[in-house]
């Protein structure tokens, strides 16, 4: 196993020449990052899950009830055991001729047997009440953490200087305040690696995954081999847009259009100004080009690099989506009311709407029992940057 791990942390890869892991131990007059340093982001992921448990039920719920966010689920569907068992055991999306083969054994018309699914369906879905409280809490910690990142940025030489990261490298002390940012930051991802498994599913989930994970990677590495200055840029520039996208998601689930509307144009903004137009020019060209200019090449600035664009890929593709929700927004809105987190056939929606698929198959029979058709509509975006725009997958 040290056979490995000396392999795997060889210094001609991940350091620049002439510098070794022995330049990076701390000393009695400074200290460096350290390895060992980051097995305490796992305590402390732990840690912020349960602070978030605990929030979510007495600060988040309280409030959400105060402002009158639906607390129910979705309309249940009737009970029948015939559909119970094809829900369960063979499909949850019926073609046309199960559809007419169900209608015929039930005697139900085709349209009560697309609602029965549809409503059953949905009975899965999260309440409002839940996706408000995850929102707020992502809310409330990317506000605290955008507002301590700044505060503390804000007094650092590469706030206004990228090329003062690479100056004196490796001998840049780590700061308490820097050491705090850094590992409550790879924390809060680490849990949000792992609870994204239990909440609020979306159909971004692949990508949301794969963001989580560059992120864990690039703030593990430079963290080790000390490049954390430029990593606190990017971590503080990452949490801007993210607070606004909470707080229109939270007015959009409080049915406060106008104010939803107004934030979901903000974000669009922060999100498309700070991804595609400060990221590239101001963090792409420090690690491009200032970094290569100081240290010179090593093969672990290119992984570092990779990694970055990766992230810009996908701050490329959020962008687009975004621009066209955006785009959906107004165009509906020509004709009546202006939602952006209601585009149609929205991309990321938890609960299903009553016309698309109803209208695929015509009526057969005169319904046969009552069955209401579930009004609700809800657009999200928990996990992502998106809110509106066509995607073909299912949940």
């Amino acid at each position: 196993m040290a056979g490995i791990l000396a392999w795997f942390w060889n210094e001609r890869f991940w350091l620049p020449h002439n510098v070794t892991w022995a330049d990076l131990q701390s000393t009695e007059e400074a200290a460096f990052p350290q390895a060992e340093d980051l097995y305490l982001a796992f305590p402390l992921a732990f840690c912020i899950f349960m602070i978030r448990l605990l929030f979510e039920r007495f600060i988040a719920k309280p409030c959400a009830l105060g402002l009158k966010v639906q607390a129910n689920g979705p309309q249940k569907a009737q009970p029948n055991a015939i559909l119970e068992k094809v829900f369960t055991a063979i499909t949850k999306h019926p073609d046309e001729k199960r559809l007419e083969g169900l209608s015929k054994q039930l005697d139900w018309d085709v349209r009560s047997i697309q609602r029965w699914f549809r409503q059953r369906r949905n009975q899965e879905k999260p309440s409002t009440l839940r996706k408000f409280c995850e929102s707020m809490w992502r809310f409330t910690f990317y506000l605290y953490i955008f507002t301590y990142g700044v505060r503390f940025l804000k007094k650092t030489p590469w706030l206004w200087n990228t090329r003062q990261c690479w100056s004196g490298y490796p001998y840049q002390p780590l700061m308490p305040d820097l050491h705090y940012y850094y590992i409550v930051e790879l924390s809060f991802y680490w849990s949000l690696m792992f609870s994204q498994f239990i909440d609020v599913k979306r159909k971004d989930f692949g990508i949301m995954f794969t963001h989580h994970i560059v992120a864990v990677t690039l703030i593990t590495f430079s963290y080790v081999t000390n490049l954390t200055r430029v990593g606190t840029l990017i971590l503080c520039l990452h949490d801007v847009a993210d607070i606004v996208l909470e707080a229109a998601k939270m007015a959009n689930y409080c049915k406060c259009q106008k104010l939803s509307d107004l934030l979901f144009l903000t974000f669009a903004v922060v999100f498309i100004v700070s991804r595609l137009g400060i990221y590239p020019l101001w963090i792409l060209n420090t690690t491009l080009f200032e970094l290569y200019e100081a240290l010179g090449n090593f093969p672990a600035l290119w992984v570092f690099n990779v990694l970055l664009i990766v992230l810009q890929i996908l701050h490329c593709f959020w962008s687009y989506l975004i621009i066209k929700a955006a785009y959906k927004a107004i165009s509906k809105g020509k004709a009546g009311k202006w939602n952006p987190l209601q585009v149609a056939k929205d991309a990321r929606s938890d609960v299903e709407s009553s016309s698309d698929e109803e209208e695929t198959v015509p009526r057969s029979k005169a319904p046969h029992s009552a069955i209401a058709t579930n009004g609700t509509s809800g657009a999200n975006g928990t996990n992502g940057y998106l809110t509106g725009a066509t995607c073909s997958e299912e949940h």
